[in-house]
C-alpha cells in the first residue's frame, strides 16, 4: 500500500514539482495539493493522508499556526518545506518544537537543476515521517518546553578529561534539547552531530544556548573543547575531535558524505575513539538509518562507555537500534532518564578514579 501524501504550498510550481517527485516513486503517492492551510484542512478530512508536506510561510494562515492547531486536534506526520534564510531557519526550528517530524529545504539553485538532489531527500524524509511516532515527538517537546529542567545530579565529581559525544537524526533536535537542558554548568565538554543542513545549525545552537545552563554554539575549526560547553557540527561540515598538546580541540572537515550524511555521526565517533578513547562517553539518540553504529563500536573497543536512547522514547528507532545490534552500547535508557544515567556514570567513574 502506498503512503498517501498531501502537499500544501502557495507556489503552484512547488506543488507541481513535489507532486512529480513523489508520484515518480513506487511507494508514495500525492492524493491532493492545497494552496494554503484553509483548503488543506478540508482535504485532510476528505483524503485522510498519511503525511503532509507543509510550506513554512503562506498566505491566509501561517504554517506554524496551522501546524499548532493540527497537532492539537489531529496529530500526524508533517514534513516542513523551508527556505534557507535566517527567518526561515528560526521558523523551522519552532515547527520542530510544535511537532513537525522533519524538514527539507528548497533547492539553492534553480528548481529544475536542483530537482534530483531534492527528489532523493524529500522522498527519503517522507518515508521516514510515515514511520515516525508523532505522539512521542509531541511529548518530548511538551516536556522540554513546559518544565524548568533541573540537573539530574547536583555537583557530581566529574573529571575534566571526560567528553560527551552525541549523535542524532530525525527527532534529534528536540531530544538533544531535552538532554542538554539537564546538563549542569560544570559538565564535560560535549560534541554533537545532528543531521541538519547548512544554514540551520547556527540558529539551532543559538536557541539551545538561550535555554541551557551550559554554553552551546556551532563548532568552528581549531577551538579548544571546554567543560560546560557544547559544540554542534555545522550543517555542511563533518565535526571531529582532535588533540592539540594536552587539550581537546574541534576539527571541521569538508570531506565527502559518510553514510550519505555530512555531517556524519560515524566521523565524529571515529575521531573520539582515536583521540579520546576511555575518556569519551558516547550517546546515540533517535534517527533513521545506521549512521553512528560502526563508530560507536569503535569507541567501545577504544575504552569509551556508551549509551543509546530506547525504542519507546525514540521518534524513529533506527540509529540506536543499529548501534545496539552492532554491540557498541553499554546501557539503553528512556530519553528522560539518559541525562541522569550519564551523570551517574561520570560521577561513579570519577569517584573510582579518586580511590585508585
Amino acid at each position: 500500500m502506498k503512503t498517501k501524501v498531501l502537499v500544501i504550498d502557495d507556489s503552484a510550481l512547488i506543488r507541481s514539482l513535489l507532486s512529480e517527485i513523489i508520484n515518480d516513486t513506487k511507494d508514495l503517492e500525492v492524493v491532493g495539493t492545497a494552496p494554503d492551510p484553509l483548503v488543506a484542512r478540508e482535504m485532510i478530512k476528505q483524503l485522510n493522508p498519511d503525511v503532509l508536506t507543509l510550506d513554512v510561510e503562506m498566505p491566509r494562515m501561517d504554517g506554524l499556526d496551522f501546524l499548532e492547531k493540527l497537532m492539537r486536534l489531529r496529530p500526524m506526520p508533517v514534513l516542513m518545506v523551508s527556505t534557507l534564510t535566517e527567518k526561515g531557519s528560526e521558523i523551522t526550528l519552532r515547527a520542530l518544537e510544535l511537532g513537525a517530524t522533519d524538514f527539507v529545504t528548497k533547492p539553492k539553485m534553480g528548481i529544475s537543476q536542483g530537482m534530483q538532489q531534492y527528489a532523493d531527500e524529500i522522498t527519503d524524509k517522507i518515508r521516514t515521517a510515515s514511520r515516525a511516532k508523532v505522539s512521542t515527538l509531541q511529548s518530548i517537546a511538551k516536556a522540554s518546553n513546559s518544565q524548568v529542567q533541573q540537573s539530574a545530579i547536583r555537583n557530581p565529581l566529574i573529571s575534566s578529561e571526560k567528553l560527551l559525544i552525541i549523535g542524532a537524526s530525525t527527532g534529534g533536535t528536540e531530544a538533544i534539547k531535552a538532554f542538554l537542558m539537564q546538563m549542569p554548568s560544570d559538565c564535560p565538554g560535549i560534541l554533537i552531530t545532528q543531521h541538519m543542513p547548512a544554514g540551520f545549525t547556527k540558529s539551532f545552537a543559538s536557541r539551545l544556548d538561550s535555554l541551557c545552563k551550559i554554553g552551546v554554539k556551532e563548532a568552528v575549526d581549531g577551538e579548544r573543547v571546554l567543560p560546560g560547553h557544547a559544540y554542534i557540527a555545522p550543517g555542511d561540515k563533518h565535526l571531529l575531535l582532535g588533540r592539540s598538546g594536552a587539550n581537546y580541540v574541534t576539527k571541521l572537515s569538508d570531506a565527502e558524505p559518510v553514510n550519505r550524511h555530512k555531517p556524519s555521526v560515524d566521523v565524529l565517533f571515529d575521531s573520539a575513539a582515536t583521540n579520546a578513547g576511555k575518556n569519551a562517553v558516547g550517546i546515540i539518540l533517535t534517527g533513521m538509518g545506521k549512521d553512528g553504529a560502526v563508530g560507536m563500536l569503535r569507541m567501545k573497543e577504544a575504552g569509551a562507555y556508551n549509551f543509546a536512547q530506547n525504542e519507546e522514547s525514540c521518534v524513529v528507532y533506527g540509529m540506536p537500534r543499529e548501534a545496539v545490534a552492532h554491540g557498541g552500547v553499554h546501557e539503553v535508557g528512556h530519553l528522560k532518564d539518559l541525562p541522569r544515567m550519564v551523570l551517574h556514570y561520570l560521577a561513579t567513574n570519577s569517584e573510582r578514579a579518586l580511590r585508585v
